[in-house]
């Protein structure tokens, strides 16, 4: 099937300049002694620069240093632009443009970690979704007695050491109650609590709070 091929205004306007802008980079940055492959480098890295920028602004667009970094970088190609124009006397380049030169390897290489390693920006919650309200019961009257609640039994409470006794630990008094039923299962009758200190070898004061949590003579 043959498709006609349609040129696009803003693509060519794209090529035409990034093309231009191109070509004024590397005729300044040659300009400012950077002869050879060096030149051509410059480019390509202001413009990943400000690639890199524009990418980080399209998904964080409150980001100051997407936009810093976006700044720098289009003034970089602007001011190439306009010093290539006739404003700027390539045979005698100053100082200070060389020294700017020289320097932007290193500032668009700073440029383009910090905006790739930066963390993004956190999404905004959701908002919550409200909960359908509990449909209506309709009540009816009647003159039957309502029947009595009854009431559950719930389980008998462990014995709860005194306001005053120390505090057992849980390994403590998991390994007191194994000796007090191995003690239980040999002789058929529960472990002294005088005996069962005497095992562990604890203070008085801790071996009476192991016993009453364990229920013990």
């Amino acid at each position: 099937m043959n498709r006609t091929i349609r040129p696009d205004a803003v693509l060519v306007q794209a090529v035409i300049a990034g093309a231009l802008s191109f070509a004024h980079l590397h005729d300044l940055a040659e300009a400012a002694g950077q002869t050879g492959w060096k030149a051509w480098a410059y480019p390509v890295s202001v413009d990943l620069l400000l690639v890199a920028a524009w990418r980080r602004l399209r998904t964080a667009r409150r980001d100051r240093s997407a936009w810093t970094w976006f700044v720098i970088a289009l003034f970089a190609s602007l001011g190439a632009n306009i010093a290539t124009a006739g404003l700027l006397d390539l045979e005698h380049v100053p100082a200070w443009l060389c020294i700017l030169v020289a320097g932007w390897p290193a500032l668009a290489f700073l440029g383009g970690t910090l905006l790739v390693h930066s963390p993004t920006e956190p999404e905004t919650p959701a908002q919550a979704v409200d909960e359908p309200a509990a449909p209506e019961v309709e009540m009816h009257r009647t003159d039957e007695p309502a029947p009595a609640a009854t009431v559950p039994e719930l389980p008998p409470t462990p014995p709860q050491p005194a306001p005053d006794a120390p505090v057992v630990p849980a390994a403590l008094l998991d390994h007191a109650r194994k000796i007090a039923d191995a003690h239980r299962a040999s002789t058929g009758t529960p472990m002294p609590a005088d005996a069962l200190s005497t095992r562990l070898g604890l203070p008085a004061p801790m071996a009476d709070a192991i016993a009453a949590q364990l229920q013990l003579a």
